[in-house]
């Protein structure tokens, strides 16, 4: 079922269970949201692809192509549309690989449909306009980011960041040589604490790092957090 886009853009919601998806779409559309539903995952990878959405709320449990593997195929197409998970257990390994694929977030089942949409809209801001104030390219080594055009090259070569990677690595190259703890990060860049653990900070850092490789300029401080470091 389709609902007529609205000011906010249009969600695809990929989800199996008719009451859990009935009750996503009623609080996206109460919040200014189109939305699309589909029940798998086959549907889900061929909608993202035709209707473009502004995000992607997958099920990681899927019939078809699981929301692990949706994601991926996008991400592998040079489609970086923020994704959120949705996962039916608590279990870190689900979390970390979803992460690892490009994912933007994750909501554990049971959830709180505010919750969800309010994670949605966090991570539509990080990825909609920069203040002017802040749209100067920033460069530390031989990383050179630009807020405006939310592009990144390292060594000249560019990187394909997902948008809270970008949001992630932005954060860090603000303020040069400044330490910054996990929960800092988790409070700047994710724009909330309360329900999230520092690991996700860790595997965000571990997947810009890979792909920022051989350059590095994200350097750990043991027992303190991160910092962007020439």
């Amino acid at each position: 079922m389709t609902v007529d886009p609205q000011p906010r853009g249009l969600v695809l919601v990929v989800e199996d269970e008719p009451s859990i998806a009935d009750l996503v779409r009623l609080y996206l559309a109460r919040d200014g949201f189109g939305v699309h539903l589909e029940r798998d995952g086959t549907a889900g990878l061929a909608a993202a692809r035709r209707l473009r959405p502004v995000a992607c709320v997958l099920d990681i449990a899927l019939p078809g192509l699981d929301g692990t593997e949706v994601c991926r195929r996008l991400r592998e197409s040079g489609d970086w549309t923020p994704v959120v998970f949705l996962t039916a257990r608590d279990d870190e390994v689900d979390r970390i690989v979803g992460l690892e694929l490009g994912a933007d977030d994750y909501v554990t089942k049971p959830f709180s449909p505010r919750e969800l949409v309010a994670r949605i809209r966090a991570v539509l801001r990080r990825t909609s306009g920069v203040p002017e104030a802040a749209q100067r390219p920033r460069t530390v080594g031989p990383v050179t980011l630009d807020p405006g055009r939310r592009t990144v090259t390292a060594a000249g070569h560019p990187v394909q960041l997902t948008s809270t990677e970008f949001d992630l690595l932005a954060h860090l190259m603000a303020r040069p040589g400044r330490v910054f703890t996990r929960e800092e990060l988790l409070a700047g860049v994710w724009g909330y604490a309360a329900h999230a653990g520092t690991r996700t900070v860790d595997v965000h850092v571990a997947q810009v790092r890979a792909k920022l490789a051989p350059v590095a300029v994200i350097r750990t401080h043991r027992g303190v957090g991160y910092a962007a470091d020439g």
